[in-house]
């Protein structure tokens, strides 16, 4: 039996949208091998589909087709750390765990770029894909039905502080409050800031990030699905943060910290959370991860 270890991801970063996505230290687990029937079971009480409509045993079997091999069944064990329809990656790194696992089954005939590929042509975008296979920030962009993307690690100067909150938010529901176009200078607006993310995470060059961090595409628009958007938002920026975005589609909120403050930060978040009464919204301190999903064999 394989273990199939899962990054949890961050999309969008705020200005970045649909194009830049983040891996970080919270991981889903997945066994798999392969069976005569589909045995679908969990190591936790999340609720998950136990038939072949369970996303990674249906991502394992699009791989399986597209290599020219029929799938009679697998047996998979789940454990489901990545909070569902929270903004944190979780229907990504079910295809990814599913994709990675059946391609290593199989001896691995496929590579990570056509991992990514496929992976992206599932999920329909290669924001939380990307950095779920190749780990560190992730740059994607789509031509011609294949991606294009590239990981560099996360300067060390960073720590990323995650506000989750205790409802769900639907990526359908946040991408139906979105207008179909958007003016020239909002387009310029997100590019530049997009790039200026991109070079300030890696090089670490940390007075850029609360312009980095800005947006003009998706944010506006989402803010009235997510309560106590604006208390959150403001807090973090009140205790110092360096800059603060949703995280995806939502409605979970993504606060960068200076690695030197970002225990004393996540404590006094959390106090003050429960002064506001918004004390049942999570709060967990976390790092970049540097590798995407990996592979072990128990």
């Amino acid at each position: 039996m394989i273990r199939i270890q899962i990054p949890a991801t961050s999309a969008n970063l705020g200005s970045g949208f649909d194009a830049l996505g983040i891996a970080l230290n919270l991981y889903n687990q997945v066994w798999m091998e392969e069976s005569d029937c589909v045995d679908i079971s969990c190591k936790d009480d999340v609720d998950v589909p136990k038939d072949e409509t369970n996303l990674i045993f249906w991502a394992a079997k699009q791989l399986y087709e597209e290599c020219g091999h029929k799938l009679p069944g697998l047996k998979i064990v789940q454990l489901n750390n990545i909070p569902m329809a929270r903004g944190l990656g979780s229907s990504s790194a079910c295809i990814v765990a599913g994709l990675a696992g059946a391609n290593r089954l199989l001896g691995s005939p496929m590579n990570q770029m056509e991992l990514v590929s496929l992976a992206t042509k599932i999920e329909g975008h290669p924001d939380n894909v990307a950095p779920a296979i190749e780990g560190g920030l992730v740059a994607s962009a789509i031509e011609a039905g294949k991606v294009y993307s590239v990981s560099v690690p996360v300067c060390d100067k960073i720590r990323f502080v995650l506000f989750i909150p205790p409802f769900e938010l639907k990526t359908e529901k946040a991408r139906s409050v979105l207008p179909d176009t958007y003016s020239r200078q909002d387009a310029i607006y997100n590019l530049s800031r997009s790039a200026l993310m991109t070079a300030s995470l890696f090089s670490g060059n940390l007075e850029n990030l609360r312009v980095a961090v800005e947006d003009r595409i998706h944010q506006p628009y989402r803010s009235s699905l997510i309560p106590n958007y604006d208390q959150v938002f403001r807090l973090s920026y009140e205790l110092g943060c360096l800059g603060t975005c949703v995280s995806g589609a939502g409605p979970s909120i993504l606060a960068m910290v200076e690695s030197t403050v970002a225990d004393h930060f996540t404590k006094l978040a959390k106090e003050r959370l429960k002064e506001k009464q918004i004390g049942d919204w999570q709060v967990k301190l976390l790092n970049a991860e540097p590798n995407g999903a990996q592979i072990f064999v128990e």
